[in-house]
């Protein structure tokens, strides 16, 4: 089975955020990403609401098809609030402060093993699949294990530089990290900096990788290609050599 593909529209947001009004509008945006061929829809509100708004969610949420995947920071009680409300198919759990550029490290799921198994809980309890961010470390996996989530989500920044040096040597901890996450028979997402570029490499290596989250680089390429065609670019990514 290919790897699904989630779009996150976050960058759609700060583009209609630039000038007020609803221009580009961002609900229509992720339909069209379904229509285009994306099995996901991601989201990622931050407190500031700098890009997605808390409103965003609520009104994408009865009109979506795909899956629908909601990114944030659960030491934040709006966020928790506004995911028991939605219920979402998946919560990812971001470990980022207020003012944030973008998501920079994972969780650390030893330190904070007794905090995420409640919040973990409380989600799973709403019937929400739950993902933890997490660094290719495997350490943090097992911990990720240990508190309950269905599926870690591997953050790929180091990847990302480090590929067009040396490929094999960037895939090395992603690889080991995903090996380890199917011995504990906990699913593999992954996201940050995944691009056209890069993609196809990393599907090819990590085994039963499950979902992709892609927004920046995909909305860049889109400016360029058009968001139908680069969409089917990124599917295409993911099918080779599956």
């Amino acid at each position: 089975m290919a790897t699904k593909l989630s779009v996150n529209i976050n960058k759609i947001a700060t583009l209609r955020n630039s000038r007020g009004g609803n221009n580009p509008n961002l609900v229509q945006v992720a339909l069209d990403c379904e229509r285009f061929g994306a099995q996901g829809i991601t989201v990622h509100p931050r407190p500031d609401e700098r890009h997605i708004r808390y409103k965003d969610v609520i009104d994408l949420k009865p009109l979506l098809s795909t899956e629908f995947n909601i990114e944030g920071n659960c030491t934040e009680k709006k966020f928790v609030d506004l995911v028991m409300n939605i219920k979402p198919e998946q919560v990812t759990l971001v470990p980022d402060s207020g003012g944030q550029l973008t998501s920079d490290h994972g969780w650390d799921t030893i330190k904070h093993k007794d905090y995420l198994i409640d919040m973990i809980a409380q989600f799973k309890s709403a019937g929400i699949r739950t993902s933890i961010f997490v660094n290719a470390d495997i350490k943090m996996i097992e911990g990720a294990k240990a508190t309950g989530a269905d599926r870690i989500e591997l953050y790929t920044e180091s990847y990302a530089h480090n590929y067009s040096t040396n490929k094999e040597l960037a895939i090395q901890s992603f690889v080991a990290a995903a090996k380890k996450a199917n011995e504990l028979n906990i699913g593999i997402n992954a996201g940050h900096d995944l691009s056209l570029e890069n993609l196809n490499y990393f599907a090819q290596q990590i085994p039963n990788l499950l979902e992709v989250s892609i927004g920046h680089a995909l909305i860049a390429d889109a400016l360029y290609l058009g968001l139908e065609n680069t969409i089917q670019l990124y599917l295409r990514q993911l099918k080779i050599n599956h």
